[in-house]
């Protein structure tokens, strides 16, 4: 069974605790949601439309998920689908349906959806598939709150700092940066000094997984091959791999 989230306010996320979007057109069905999830201490939002979710104003920083219904009148779920696949950090659906095929279950799975499961469903399956959803969720603001605090030493840098930064990403020592810097040694030693201090760095694999956090391109600014030298193979968040030389 999925590690049910904590009932409690979530210590990750800015706006309180998990919720649950329901949209689905069957009021019976929300009622049903409404109260199952309510009583493991989840929060819960109901819409009988796609539109209607969409026009309402989602806290982006609170986990949750989107219990979705595949047929409404006039449009699919997989309309709203695709429509939140468009988001930084979409929230995951669960999708629910009376009319399940299997070329319908891929299409969703493909797309991203955590489960899709049939009506009547069961209540284990539906908390699970729900536990599973918000935990994915809480991971992908975990990242973007890791993004955001990254960001905010990393605006801290002098342009020079920045520059030197890269460059100690990249791999290279402090005399080949003073030799692209066209400066001394000992200006880059303080320069990298000063950067790590402000990223908050202790050495450097720190420094080169908060470069990739970043997304800058650190494989632009690699060293001359040097013998004898370890490297490192670093894979960035986006799935792309760098060979990072390392002093």
């Amino acid at each position: 069974m999925e590690t049910w989230p904590t009932d409690a306010k979530d210590d990750n996320a800015e706006g309180g605790s998990p919720t649950v979007f329901v949209v689905d057109d069957d009021s019976s069905v929300r009622t049903a949601l409404d109260s199952l999830l309510r009583s493991v201490g989840v929060q819960v939002q109901s819409f009988c439309s796609p539109d209607e979710f969409l026009k309402s104003e989602i806290p982006e920083e609170v986990p949750g998920c989107i219990v979705l219904d595949v047929r409404f009148p006039g449009q699919s779920g997989f309309h709203l689908q695709s429509e939140i696949n468009r988001m930084e950090f979409p929230i995951p659906i669960v999708f629910l349906t009376g009319y399940a095929d299997t070329k319908m279950t891929v299409k969703a799975m493909k797309a991203g959806a955590i489960d899709f499961l049939n009506k009547p469903f069961r209540e284990e399956d539906m908390l699970d598939a729900i536990a599973q959803a918000i935990n994915c969720h809480r991971e992908r603001l975990n990242m973007a709150k890791n993004v955001k605090q990254v960001r905010v030493r990393y605006d801290l840098l002098t342009p020079r700092e920045r520059e030197v930064f890269a460059y100690v990403a990249a791999g290279l020592l402090n005399k080949q940066i003073a030799k692209e810097l066209d400066i001394s040694e000992y200006t880059v030693k303080i320069h990298r000094k000063n950067a790590m201090e402000k990223m908050g760095a202790t050495n450097v694999v720190d420094l080169i997984h908060q470069a990739m956090t970043l997304g800058l391109p650190i494989h632009t600014a690699q060293p001359k091959a040097t013998p004898g030298r370890d490297k490192l193979l670093c894979e960035a968040g986006n799935g792309k791999e760098y060979d990072c030389a390392l002093e």
